[in-house]
């Protein structure tokens, strides 16, 4: 066996946490156990119709993912109520000649779904992966691990991408992004939406046919959140874009429900019944989505905050703004009020800002990355002569907002770059404390990056954005198409480069690249061009 890929474990559940502590001194893989299980299985149609899936990069392996579903919009997905032995492979080639080899089991309780870290591989090279059951064999997926924290680094390529809304574009975008040599892809969130089919779209030429309809109505239980996944998970550009890299995923809003936030919906339904709606919605999520055992949902709660080290170059922290946010101000409507001022306001809660601050300040790395959801810039949205805000954004909530930009300035967070999705659009521009009266320097630049299908065709920049841009001197570039972002990282300069489709309503639509905007290390002012 060649010396890039060393000897392995194979850890039962309860021996995963007795040894966790002496974990990195030699390869291994984690599964969650290996009780007797069904060995040989014959499956009445191919079980790997939901594609695999690589993710959370270390600079020793990764997560690889798949789940055994014959039959993936019934209930139980045409699987016994058994656990199933599942083979795994991970080489240095496609032809996996000098492959290590293990076994896992897709457990019933968690909808046959395969969740295999596998680490004692080399930094900074690609590997590739599959699995097998019975006589089947999935797809390939390809995944790279990260360069072994602090090495020096010269580039990183990665790929942002989300919202990507079933009903309103096929995925093409993915079929592109696919195409591309990243490191890693970041998805921001908003992997699924949780509406009800759309039967009809309307068009200026009026209502039409949807082709891409959801199946069934509002979603609020594990069997509806799983079937939603697998019908997103069945498309063949999405499994594709999910086997060309690894990729590091956080949610937004819709993987539950529109604007949640903590144990509120935006239907007054009392915290306690909703509870049970995240409680299924973590759950699904983390079945479908290549992370790790650390995320495994207890009750409505899942951990998703977490970072990761790319060289000395770039120190990640991926944020999650949604599970312990307080409600939003003003009834959740645009404008202003008394509310977007509240002292005990917050969209990371103590818990894991206090953990982000740490974080920041111990880094050593060039660039200092929050990907996150929510857009930090404090735009006024109305273009008129009142300010308005958007409640759903850091915008509406002023004293945690202040004191993030606070942190970040005071502890002389070396070139602080935040990544946002969530918009529909793209937007490159710098965040002051107060946008209306920037003072000095700006404290950080922000990245918005367009979603996937989400809002449609889209345009190049709406009428109405037109005006705000003009009245927010801070922002640097809007861009209403959509497409995803690429960002080419140096120890020089940070250039993100949105990228756009010309149209998603059918899969002839053609990528170009709208803008390239860069931020030189040392100054976060923006240049676009």
């Amino acid at each position: 066996m060649t010396d890039l890929l060393r000897h392995r474990f194979s850890l039962s559940r309860r021996r995963l946490f007795q040894f966790a502590g002496a974990a990195g001194a030699a390869g291994f893989a984690l599964t969650l156990d290996e009780r007797p299980a069904l060995a040989q299985p014959i499956f009445a149609d191919y079980p790997f119709q939901l594609g695999v899936a690589a993710g959370d990069p270390a600079a020793d392996g990764f997560v690889i993912w798949t789940r055994l579903a014959p039959r993936p919009l019934e209930p139980g997905q045409g699987m016994p109520s058994q656990a199933v032995e599942v083979e795994w492979e991970v080489g240095t080639d496609a032809g996996f000649k000098d492959a290590i080899k293990g076994k896992a089991l897709a457990r019933p309780e968690l909808g046959h779904s395969v969740h295999v870290e596998v680490a004692g591989l080399l930094p900074g090279r690609p590997y590739f992966y599959r699995f097998k059951c019975g006589r089947e064999t999935s797809t390939i997926g390809r995944a790279k691990t990260l360069p072994a924290a602090g090495a020096p680094v010269a580039k990183a390529r990665f790929g942002v991408a989300g919202c990507q809304h079933y009903e309103q574009g096929t995925y093409i975008a993915h079929r592109k992004l696919a195409g591309e040599d990243l490191d890693f892809v970041f998805f921001y969130g908003d992997y699924i939406y949780e509406y009800r089919e759309q039967r009809l779209r309307n068009a200026a030429g009026g209502p039409f046919e949807n082709p891409r309809r959801h199946i069934g109505g509002e979603i609020y239980g594990l069997d509806d959140y799983r079937r939603r996944y697998a019908q997103y998970r069945m498309d063949a550009d999405l499994q594709a874009s999910h086997a060309a890299a690894a990729w590091f995923v956080v949610w937004d809003d819709h993987e539950v429900d529109n604007n949640w936030t903590g144990d509120l919906d935006a239907d007054g339904t009392p915290p306690a019944i909703f509870n049970l709606r995240r409680q299924a919605a973590a759950q699904a999520f983390y079945e479908f989505m290549p992370l790790r055992l650390a995320s495994l949902p207890v009750g409505p709660s899942i951990q998703l905050y977490r970072r990761a080290a790319f060289g000395d170059l770039m120190g990640l922290q991926f944020l999650d703004t949604r599970q312990y946010r307080s409600d939003q101000p003003c009834g959740d409507k645009w404008g202003v009020c008394n509310e977007l001022d509240r002292d005990n306001a917050e969209v990371l809660g103590l818990r894991q800002e206090k953990w982000l601050y740490e974080g920041l300040s111990a880094s050593k790395a060039k660039w200092n990355v929050l990907a996150q959801q929510v857009m930090v810039m404090d735009l006024d949205r109305d273009a008129g002569p009142d300010y308005s805000a958007n409640p759903d954004t850091w915008g509406g909530y002023r004293t945690p907002r202040a004191r993030l930009l606070k942190a970040i300035r005071d502890r002389r967070v070396a070139n602080p770059i935040i990544l946002t999705g969530d918009e529909h659009q793209n937007y490159a521009g710098e965040v002051f404390f107060d946008s209306r009266n920037p003072e000095g320097a700006p404290v950080a630049a922000e990245f918005v990056t367009t979603s996937i299908s989400s809002s449609g065709d889209g345009i190049d920049q709406r009428p109405d954005m037109v005006k705000v841009q003009a009245a927010n001197p801070a922002l640097k570039f809007n861009n209403s198409q959509r497409g995803y972002a690429i960002c080419e990282v140096t120890p020089e300069r940070w250039t993100t480069e949105f990228k756009v489709m010309d149209r998603v309503s059918d899969r002839a639509g053609t990528l170009s690249t709208r803008a390239k905007v860069s931020v030189e290390a040392g100054s976060s002012k923006v240049e676009v061009g």
